[in-house]
């Protein structure tokens, strides 16, 4: 209850600078980096070339502000328990550098202006799959599953492969078998990226009742899914090349680094079962590496020859 009646007060007495660094901070702008990775490789790919620069623009902007909003609503509604959990501490609706109001009317006005922004200056399939990514993510993972079932991650993971429709739609209008697959590798990518974030803070997690995997099962059990989703990962992007179709820099690119991402994965799960110092990170951190690296790929492949 303290908390709750110092936020205002706090929030009404910061200077504008620091104000703007809460919002921004409200978006969580790590994870919208990580979307925009995948976001401009697939306008080129949907190109087969150089796309017009000034969509890229306009598509990375609305694509930021429509994450933006989701993160925001879900900063919003998860403020209870981010003001237990150690890794969440420091979220601008615990710390008290944002009210709750405020954080809500952000959330809503970045999201309203992300629709309208992607269906005026881009189309309005894109700006379509922007609002379909917030209302997914606000309201099946954040509401619906993530306090009651350990797949949360799993289903609710889907907003997060939303920038890639949107990135094919803003170039072609529509939608086909690339664009799904690299839906689905960012969709299976995100399990084995997230589950060991999860092992490395279990005791957060715990201590608000929130089910992830790490939480309910054992260590064992989740580096076994890792391992799992990490090949189905790598197997499906191996899918794009035969249908895009991809050449020889995605070719090799998708399967070195493919190979790499599953010997990050086995190694977590063999030092699980003989009961070792695992180290959840280094799975976390080369997940990224690898994602980056396929889709930098992606987005080199239709610029060469060969």
């Amino acid at each position: 209850m303290d908390v709750v009646l110092e936020t205002p007060q706090r929030a009404a007495h910061i200077g504008p600078v620091r104000k703007l660094k809460a919002y921004v901070a409200l978006t969580k702008p790590r994870v919208i980096e990580l979307l925009l990775v995948t976001t401009a490789p697939v306008m080129f790919l949907a190109a087969q070339g150089v796309p017009n620069l000034w969509l890229v623009l306009a598509t990375l902007v609305g694509g930021s502000l429509s994450a933006g909003s989701a993160n925001a609503f879900n900063c919003y509604i998860d403020r209870d328990i981010d003001r237990v959990m150690n890794r969440t501490k420091k979220r601008p609706l615990v710390t008290g550098e944002l009210t709750d109001r405020e954080a809500l009317a952000f959330a809503w006005i970045t999201g309203i202006v992300s629709v309208l922004w992607l269906g005026l200056l881009v189309n309005w399939l894109a700006a379509g799959l922007s609002a379909a990514a917030i209302l997914f993510y606000v309201f099946i993972y954040t509401l619906l599953l993530k306090r009651r079932t350990p797949q949360n991650i799993v289903w609710g993971g889907a907003a997060g492969c939303m920038p890639v429709l949107i990135g094919w739609a803003a170039v072609t209008g529509s939608l086909s078998w690339a664009p799904v697959i690299l839906f689905g590798i960012v969709f299976l990518w995100t399990p084995p990226h997230y589950w060991p974030l999860s092992m490395k803070y279990r005791a957060d997690y715990q201590s608000v009742n929130v089910p992830m995997l790490a939480v309910v099962r054992g260590r064992t059990v989740v580096g076994l899914q890792v391992v799992l989703y990490a090949w189905a990962t790598v197997a499906c992007s191996l899918l794009l090349i035969p249908v895009a179709p991809m050449g020889m820099l995605y070719s090799v690119v998708a399967v070195v680094s493919g190979a790499w991402f599953i010997y990050e994965s086995h190694r977590l799960y063999s030092t699980a079962i003989r009961h070792g110092v695992v180290r959840p990170m280094r799975v976390f951190h080369s997940s990224i590496t690898y994602l980056t690296l396929v889709f930098l790929a992606v987005g080199i492949d239709p610029l060469l020859p060969f």
